[in-house]
């Protein structure tokens, strides 16, 4: 090659470089090839760009174009119109000469996941439940964005991962929980369905919770500061918030789900006051009261020497009673191995789940649909009488009621006898002529076999509150 031609090629370089350096239109990497944007909503839609210039959106699902001015930062923020569930569509951005266009876009309803492995595990994890859906896998309503796990000690404003169609590539890392809740919703509502995982194993919820909140109270503070350090996952405050919910801020979501706790277990009693208020900050940073599903952590013997799990599990209860808009799935009766921190039973979960967003988002009439919630009891003679929320139809069990304790005053509990009459849980023990409190399945590895008529398991509970008490 002369030498001529080898200084075109060079000065030809240097001028694309300079192109991509004056390139100042961007848009998060999330605004992307097949991604779904919420439907039956104004769009937040945002990015970056020259300052003072104007950006000029069009969408095949809206006529007019909407314009947006670059502030002095270098930022700009459009609404993009209202669209009914559907595409593809495409988008194009406008800004001088520089051009962006989006292809393969749908508008349907989006969900965010997050919280620690039990969400965040699927085929990689050698999960069956994923592994059997892979040589078939073929929605194309169905859309997934997978957030890298990366902490950061600052907010962020971006993210490197765009949206993918399904497909077993795309499936294989992502979280079992997410993809199912999409497949069960998208069944029943026949719309698009984009699900973001936001995940990673081993996070205590500090971790998702904007920084200041933690320092700013006493309690979290107190307790953030027992999370021990790990090369494997953050631990500090916000650091996961600040990289991977942060950067999402405004991107239209129908609700979240979430699936975390087992790290929080030593820390138990902030865990409700930590929990209301993660959630409450991330409703303020979206500007809407979203729903907001958990999952209570299941049975795993932690060998604590205190019933600190069970404890975990009585603070979720109480989030879900305190909260409004949120739901708590209990799932009791998926474990089949209680050393085993993750359970395998990924698609109940998932249904359980979607069943809740199925009931209070798009109004399908479920009974019974949320596990029923020890309400009040009362004490005849020698027999405590309890009675429960969420229970619309009659109690079954598996046989004869297990995890089942009695105590008088003397604040020792006895294994106790359970009759079910009609929706109310009748208790008794021989030895135990002058009951004062019940606890049901309050332990760290309890399966109990109480059940409403479409079979979720009773959340535990305890009538006391005797928090020195430990039942083996």
């Amino acid at each position: 090659m002369s030498i001529k031609r080898i200084l075109i090629f060079f000065l030809l370089g240097i001028c694309s470089v300079s192109q991509l350096a004056l390139a100042q239109l961007r848009v998060p990497n999330f605004f992307s090839d097949h991604m779904v944007l919420q439907r039956d909503a104004t769009i937040n839609f945002w990015g970056w760009g020259y300052a003072g210039s104007t950006v000029k959106i069009s969408g095949t699902w809206f006529t007019d174009t909407v314009s947006s001015k670059v502030d002095a930062n270098g930022q700009w923020q459009a609404k993009l119109p209202i669209g009914e569930a559907g595409g593809p569509h495409e988008i194009q951005i406008l800004a001088g000469e520089e051009h962006i266009v989006l292809k393969d876009v749908l508008l349907g309803d989006v969900f965010l996941c997050s919280g620690q492995s039990n969400m965040e595990w699927g085929g990689q994890q050698n999960l069956q439940e994923i592994i059997a859906e892979l040589p078939t896998v073929n929605n194309d309503a169905i859309r997934l964005l997978q957030i890298s796990r990366v902490g950061a000690e600052h907010p962020q404003d971006q993210v490197p991962n765009s949206w993918s169609t399904l497909n077993a590539e795309s499936l294989t890392p992502f979280s079992a929980i997410g993809y199912f809740i999409a497949k069960h919703i998208n069944k029943e509502q026949n719309i698009p369905v984009g699900v973001i995982n936001s995940s990673w194993g081993g996070t205590p919820a500090e971790t998702w919770t904007a920084k200041y909140l933690i320092e700013n109270d006493a309690l979290l503070k107190k307790y953030a500061s027992t999370q021990a350090v790990s090369d494997y996952r953050p631990h500090l405050p916000g650091n996961a918030w600040n990289a991977m919910i942060h950067p999402l801020i405004g991107y239209n979501i129908t609700a979240a789900f979430w699936y975390q706790g087992e790290s929080n277990v030593g820390s138990w009693p902030g865990y409700n006051k930590l929990m209301k208020t993660m959630i409450n900050s991330w409703r303020s940073a979206w500007n809407a009261e979203f729903p907001f599903y958990f999952v209570q952590i299941a049975p795993f013997s932690y060998n604590n020497q205190t019933n600190s799990a069970a404890f975990l599990r009585e603070q979720q209860t109480k989030t879900s009673l305190e909260l409004s808009k949120t739901g708590m799935a209990v799932i009791t009766d998926l474990v089949d191995d209680i050393k085993n921190i993750h359970p395998t039973r990924k698609i109940e979960v998932a249904k359980r789940l979607s069943d809740m967003a199925l009931a209070e988002i798009y109004n399908h009439p479920i009974k019974d649909y949320k596990s029923p919630y020890y309400k009040k009891h009362t004490i005849k003679n020698s027999t405590v009488e309890i009675s429960f929320d969420n229970l619309q139809d009659k109690l079954k069990s598996n046989g004869e009621i297990t995890d089942l304790y009695i105590a008088s005053s003397d604040k020792v509990f006895h294994p106790a006898k359970g009759k079910i009459q009609g929706n109310k849980l009748l208790v008794s023990a021989a030895n135990v002529k002058d009951p004062v409190a019940v606890r049901f399945g309050f332990t760290e590895t309890a399966m109990p076999n109480l059940f409403n008529s479409r079979g979720l398991p009773v959340n535990p509970f305890r009538t006391d509150d005797w928090d020195d008490i430990f039942i083996n």
